[in-house]
């Protein structure tokens, strides 16, 4: 009997309550995009390669497919600044 590939779901970050989390296509692929209000620690967005500070509004992307060197999608997760995301400077 032939084995069955079973393909296990794209793992995704739990949404929020009112989570306003969505997909976008782009030509780099498709896009996991969720905004925030903003978080505790500062992280650097790989648009502009500058700070993304405490408490600023930004978004949380992350591919929809893994990459092959990744053991999840969300491994690959990334803080933007939204207008940088926006630009499409992925």
């Amino acid at each position: 009997m032939p084995r069955r590939h079973s393909r296990r779901p794209t793992e995704r970050p739990p949404a929020r309550a009112g989570s306003s989390d969505h997909v976008e296509v782009r030509a780099s692929g498709e896009w996991n995009v969720r905004p925030l209000a903003g978080s505790q620690r500062e992280y650097t967005c790989p648009g502009c390669h500058r700070p993304v500070r405490p408490g600023v509004g930004h978004v949380l992307v992350w591919p929809v497919q893994k990459a092959l060197l990744s053991a999840e999608a969300i491994d690959e997760r990334r803080h933007w600044h939204t207008d940088c995301w926006r630009r499409g400077l992925s």
